[in-house]
């Protein structure tokens, strides 16, 4: 369940709003990297600190595309640079921040650098950035003294039935659980196959590939991200100037190739880049090509990496074997 107070908070006065709930103010719609971001962050921490909060979990992270959205040049590190590695690793779904750390994501956010999350704790407190520097916080406690710090800031805490970024009106990805049933069809394709190639999504709209054998696929499991999607699709083809040969006259597609060192690395071309993508994959030992496209992509399995967790029985503090397993 949501939290039972959602505060919507933003430095848009609501008296310079028209019948329909449009802004109509002179205050522009981007970041000003001083005193008002400053305020944002100030709010949000007056929130979380009457409610009790110090960490936060990361939920549904996202990071630029092969089209960037956001209304400030990204940095090439989405504006996560300082925060994770630049693997990073460290940024997934379900991973807990300290309320700082968590902070500075909401920056991120409010400067539309390329990376996106909710940032939660359970149904006691959310926060959530949307377009133009608009922030739904909300919190099981009334948080009467962080709503009058916020209006003290400048900025204009408005109360909402809910955040529209809430997680529950929005459909799941992938339903199915990456679990050991999962993991015998993988088996199985692989006994005919004998290789597939496996796509990892470790956030939205960035994804690691590896390339599975009977052999190594324990291997690969054991490293995948926690929360990941996962996406089967068939074997990288050996003839890499025939996948070359077939590339579409016009449009961009996802080009995705072994190098010599064994490493899988993909690209986002399009037919003005064809020349460079031979060049680059020149001596590559196998490789494929995948449309844009949801609908015109077909893999052969889909499933999402879930948490094992063992849930207590009442009047013990440990688990054992007695209590209940289940996928969150």
């Amino acid at each position: 369940m949501p939290p039972s107070f959602v505060y919507r908070i933003t430095k848009y006065d609501p008296a310079d709003r028209d019948e329909h709930g449009h802004y109509t103010g002179a205050e522009e719609a981007v970041s000003d990297h001083g005193p008002v971001e400053a305020a944002y962050l100030a709010a949000i921490a007056a929130f979380a600190e009457a409610s009790g909060i110090d960490r936060l979990e990361i939920r549904e992270p996202a990071v630029t595309g092969f089209v960037h959205f956001g209304v400030e040049p990204s940095d090439g590190r989405h504006g996560l640079g300082g925060l994770f590695p630049p693997d990073l690793s460290g940024y997934h779904d379900g991973a807990e921040v300290s309320l700082p750390v968590a902070l500075e994501l909401v920056r991120v956010m409010l400067r539309d650098q390329g990376a996106w999350c909710r940032l939660e704790a359970g149904d006691v407190f959310t926060v959530h950035v949307g377009w133009d520097q608009y922030v739904y916080v909300g919190s099981d406690r009334l948080c009467a003294d962080a709503v009058a710090r916020a209006r003290e800031l400048g900025l204009f805490p408005e109360p909402m039935a809910t955040s529209p970024y809430a997680a529950e009106l929005e459909e799941p990805d992938v339903t199915e659980a990456a679990d050991e049933g999962f993991w015998a069809r993988v088996r199985t394709v692989l006994a005919s196959r004998k290789a597939v190639l496996l796509e990892e999504g470790y956030v939205r709209n960035a994804a690691r590939f590896h390339r599975l054998t009977p052999e190594n696929l324990d291997a690969v499991r054991t490293g995948l991200s926690p929360r990941a999607l996962l996406t089967v699709w068939p074997d990288l083809n050996p003839d890499v100037g025939g996948v070359l040969a077939t590339l579409p006259e016009e449009g961009s597609v996802e080009f995705v190739w072994e190098a010599q060192d064994g490493t899988i690395r993909q690209a986002v071309v399009d037919d003005t880049e064809y020349q460079e993508l031979a060049t680059l994959v020149a001596g590559a030992r196998a490789a494929c090509a995948m449309p844009m496209y949801l609908d015109e992509r077909h893999p052969l399995l889909c499933a999402a990496v879930r948490e094992l967790v063992r849930q207590i029985a009442p009047g013990r503090e440990r688990p054992d074997d007695r209590d209940t397993v289940c996928l969150i």
